[in-house]
């Protein structure tokens, strides 16, 4: 047995919304009982009484979760201000979770923590890690790289980075009953279990392939020996550069058929510097890229029809979507189609549940390496043997 219960409210009081979820999640698990969960919640909720509720609830739930940009669900479909609640309740498999503190002071220990808290929970191989950590404090590309180190780099990571409402002040991460910052929580998964993924963006090459020859992290100071502002405003013109150059994301190759986006959020004219969300290693390739909301739009379909044709088996039992705050930012009013075109190709049923994220967490590919990306839409989907 598999089963997985969504709940969601958008009343904006947290006792009431907490109720309200509950009640939802009672009412769909028949009286199975959970043993791990997915939170995604606004930043302005009271998250220590919401955790309460759910451990009074389900005493000893494997929970973890964080703060969004946006929630999304196959009970509410997009919206802001909301809570949604994931429950996952099974005799067939494992799914344990683990949390990594202090991630800024030690991004690969408290990476290493999390794995080895929910490992030693386990009897069972890990097949499938989740994972949601914090993105204002700490280098998400550096826990990306000791969480894979730490699970073996066969293993998929899927998640996002938790997020704010585009203050860039502080997001919180949720860990069974505890509402934290500067952290690392994952949730492992292994048993009976079946899962695809798709990976889309919607965003474009536009200049020729180059070459990072000068990096600091997310520092970008040369792309083929060149001033890396220069190489922008040499495709974009100053003008355009200027205006939108939050648009144009660096695809960033991980191999000669596909990349990854690192999106620019500063520039410094002294230097010639572009500095980016997330870190882009020395030496890759990369080019400029520009991107329609038709583009953006169409993605999210495309990650979820690459997911649906991966899938091992008959029918999913449920669905994970991480899509980038960026993308919601762009779309505007039309944020709310993202999830409009992925229910035309799911069952009427389906639980779904997900979030808008700092920074999205995925492989590019069925069993390629974990990427770290920007601007970009994840679909999980998750069934049993």
């Amino acid at each position: 047995m598999f089963r997985v219960v969504v709940g969601h409210s958008d009343d904006p009081d947290s006792q009431s919304a907490i109720a309200e979820v509950l009640q939802e999640c009672s009412r769909s698990l028949a009286g199975s009982i959970p043993q791990a969960g997915l939170l995604f919640t606004a930043i302005d909720f009271d998250h220590a009484l919401i955790l309460q509720c759910i451990q009074n609830a389900f005493p000893g739930i494997e929970l973890i979760g964080g703060t969004t940009n946006g929630e999304i669900s196959s009970i509410l479909e997009f919206q802001q201000d909301s809570l949604t609640l994931m429950l996952f309740a099974s005799d067939e498999m494992e799914i344990r979770a683990g949390i990594g503190r202090e991630a800024s002071k030690n991004p690969a220990f408290a990476a290493q923590q999390a794995i080895a808290q929910a490992k030693a929970k386990s009897a069972s191989l890990p097949q499938l890690c989740l994972t949601f950590p914090d993105s204002l404090t700490s280098n998400g590309v550096l826990i990306l790289e000791s969480l894979k180190q730490s699970l073996g780099v066969h293993i998929p990571i899927i998640g996002g980075m938790t997020a704010d409402d585009y203050t860039f002040d502080k997001t919180y991460q949720f860990f069974q009953g505890e509402v934290l910052s500067d952290s690392v929580p994952v949730l492992l998964f292994s048993g009976k279990l079946l899962f695809s993924h798709g990976v889309a963006g919607g965003w474009t090459p536009i200049s020729q392939r180059s070459r990072v020859t000068k990096v600091d992290g997310n520092i970008v100071y040369e792309i083929d020996g060149q001033r890396a502002l220069d190489f922008y405003q040499h495709y974009l013109g100053e003008e355009r550069f200027a205006a939108n150059y939050a648009i144009h994301a660096l695809a960033v190759f991980e191999d000669q058929d596909h990349f990854y986006l690192r999106a620019p959020n500063g520039y410094d004219r002294q230097s010639g510097s572009v500095t980016f969300f997330l870190d882009i290693p020395e030496q890759a390739v990369v080019q400029i890229t520009d991107a329609t909301r038709d583009n953006i739009l169409s993605a999210s379909e495309t990650s979820l029809k690459n997911a649906l044709a991966n899938y091992p088996g008959v029918e999913p039992t449920a669905a994970l979507l991480i899509s980038c705050a960026a993308r919601r930012r762009i779309l505007g009013t039309l944020a709310r189609e993202e999830y409009q075109l992925i229910k035309k190709h799911l069952p009427e049923a389906l639980p779904c549940c997900g979030f808008y994220a700092y920074g999205e967490i995925a492989p590019l590919v069925g069993k390629g390496q974990t990427q770290c990306h920007n601007k970009t839409f994840v679909t999980l989907l998750i069934g049993t043997k």
